[in-house]
């Protein structure tokens, strides 16, 4: 069902803007006794930026980036980063005047997909919107960040090129500083691949956090894998979340794009019941109760949102229209559904609304 998209590796032009864009980069923090006696290094100055993007030479971490945003004429802004994730939404300042905006990114190598390329080592962050104005920026290692890290397939992952885009790489966008995405999705994964690829699970594993949120969506290739197997596979990576302190959250699949007559997605294609009859979100409901694991059933929210549009106004979610593809989201259909996760978080009080943004 999923196919591996075209690895890209991103590049960077690093020449100097004549816009005024206030640098700063702090990678560790010196003992209080060595600052007194040792001058701080000169902050990184607008050498880092071009008017479309910036670059920074820092180590796999998590940074908070705070942004002045504006200028002379009325600007819209908005920012992505590292493998197309999508981290500020188009932000509006008004002629002269300038809006401050924060958020935490996580950096990382693969940068992307985990079994993908390894991009660009550092920092990168593009500048977009329809009339873009970066005016300054600050980025500096975060201290009490919260990672929600994500287990899922190609539905969800960081994909690398147009004109797909998974939830998890839309999901940033709607959180403010405090909050990381770190992204551990990778196409083609089933609940049997992901815990059995040593550069899955067991790398994403040692990174779980005490109070760490692990979103997991694992069901469109499990299309071979008998009920027992499944269910088995879904009680080991909640079991392996907790084990390291961190609050396991199941998430039921997104539908696929598959109507019947009568407009409703009622048939096993839509709501991925496999070949062996195995019912995908139905086990992952019934796990949920069973270990009382939070759920959020992106298949009910998703199959709601898809039957309201109906069969023409629904394609614009997928690439229906663009590869024949009623399985994988656009950028819209990504960002719509990264909207219902976030949703969904809040209704769970899974997190706080204050570091949550509403658009």
């Amino acid at each position: 069902m999923d196919t591996r998209n075209m690895r890209r590796v991103r590049t960077l032009g690093r020449t100097a803007v004549t816009t005024a864009v206030a640098l700063g980069v702090c990678l560790s923090a010196a003992p209080a006794q060595a600052q007194r006696h040792t001058e701080r290094p000169p902050a990184p100055g607008i050498e880092n930026c071009t008017a479309t993007a910036c670059h920074f030479d820092l180590p796999p971490g998590t940074y908070d980036v705070r942004v002045v945003l504006g200028g002379d004429r009325a600007s819209s802004t908005a920012l992505d980063g590292e493998t197309r994730r999508a981290l500020l939404p188009e932000t509006a300042a008004p002629a002269g005047k300038h809006v401050v905006r924060s958020f935490t990114v996580n950096v990382r190598t693969p940068e992307g997909e985990p079994l993908g390329a390894e991009g660009t080592p550092g920092l990168d962050l593009t500048v977009g919107g329809t009339a873009p104005a970066l005016a300054g920026i600050r980025v500096t290692p975060a201290r009490h960040a919260r990672q929600i890290l994500l287990v899922g397939d190609s539905t969800v992952c960081d994909q690398p090129g147009d004109p797909y885009a998974g939830w998890g790489q839309r999901l940033p966008r709607y959180l403010r500083e405090g909050l990381s995405v770190a992204n551990y999705a990778d196409s083609g994964e089933s609940t049997v691949s992901y815990l059995g690829n040593p550069l899955l699970w067991d790398t994403v594993r040692p990174l779980i956090r005490r109070g760490d949120l692990v979103l997991i969506q694992l069901a469109h290739n499990d299309k071979t894998t008998d009920g027992a197997t499944y269910r088995a596979g879904l009680e080991a990576l909640v079991a392996g979340v907790r084990e390291r302190g961190g609050e396991p959250v199941l998430v039921t699949p997104i539908v696929r794009r598959w109507f019947n007559a009568d407009g409703t997605l009622d048939n096993d294609t839509a709501l991925l019941v496999n070949g062996l009859g195995v019912d995908h979100p139905a086990v992952i409901r019934s796990v949920a109760a069973d270990r009382g694991v939070p759920l959020i059933d992106l298949t009910a929210r998703t199959r709601e949102r898809v039957e309201s549009l109906g069969v023409e106004g629904s394609k614009a979610l997928y690439l229906t229209d663009e590869k024949r593809d009623n399985t994988h989201t656009s950028v819209h259909g990504a960002t719509v559904y990264a909207d219902l996760v976030r949703e969904e978080l809040l209704n769970l009080r899974l997190v706080p609304r204050s570091k949550v943004r509403t658009g």
